[in-house]
């Protein structure tokens, strides 16, 4: 196997630390899946009889991981009412962003004094996948090295990433780093919104609210911002007609 491929493969015979916590995304106002957002908030829309959140919890919870950061501002009582009616056997913290919405890096800044592990995971809330020969998270965190990351993005290919209608999101080397799309032009591999990140990512952030982009961009430059290939099928539920599209490829998995 040549060093392209490898580095391409999440090392499923590395034994995997899954990060203690978790940063879940679930602050936004989901304005594409509308009308269904009118009165509930994206991550619990349900798809096969579960909302979108519970099946990241289920993930979650099958790789170990012990702690919740969860951010909330639209519809926000809506999702603590959801997270303390279960018995999802996790320890969570909410980071309170009803006063303003602070996107994906301001989130994700705010909640930092709340995640009491480096690195740690973020996700959005969102997220539907299909593991592949094993464990999505624990390939993750198999992949991680914390002397040459501050983040590490799990991606999948425009081919698997089901039901997902943009040009692609990055580029990848032989070694797993990382870099943009250009302008007009078509990247291979899609951002499933899964990530491992070290805090060092948060470090010198701007004020206030911003995207995460700002901080993967300086990674980049870095060269310090790596991808890992999901093995499995991922599901872009965007909008309301993707979900019986995603339904019908669920029970075709």
């Amino acid at each position: 196997m040549n060093k392209s491929k490898r580095a391409l493969r999440l090392r499923a015979e590395v034994p995997a630390e899954v990060p203690h916590t978790a940063m879940i995304m679930a602050a936004g106002l989901g304005k594409r899946m509308r009308p269904l957002t009118a009165t509930r908030p994206k991550p619990l829309i349900e798809v096969r009889g579960k909302a979108l959140l519970d099946h990241v919890l289920d993930k979650l919870r099958t790789a170990g991981v012990k702690k919740l950061v969860v951010n909330v501002h639209y519809l926000a009582d809506l999702v603590e009412a959801h997270l303390a009616g279960r018995e999802h056997g996790f320890e969570v913290a909410v980071s309170d962003e009803r006063k303003l919405l602070m996107e994906t890096g301001g989130g994700l800044v705010q909640a930092a004094p709340l995640i009491d592990s480096d690195p740690f995971l973020a996700l959005n809330s969102d997220n539907l996948w299909v593991d592949g020969p094993a464990d999505t998270i624990r390939l993750l965190a198999s992949q991680w090295d914390d002397a040459k990351m501050d983040a590490l993005l799990l991606l999948v290919p425009q081919a698997r990433a089901l039901g997902h209608k943009g040009m692609g999101d990055f580029h990848m080397d032989r070694e797993g780093r990382l870099r943009r799309r250009e302008r007009s032009h078509v990247a291979p591999f899609v951002f499933t919104g899964i990530q491992m990140v070290s805090k060092r990512l948060l470090r010198d952030a701007p004020e206030g609210p911003f995207s995460t982009n700002i901080l993967w961009d300086r990674a980049i430059e870095e060269g310090r911002c790596f991808g890992a290939v999901h093995q499995g099928l991922w599901f872009d539920v965007g909008t309301p007609s993707s979900i019986p599209l995603t339904e019908t490829a669920l029970e075709n998995a």
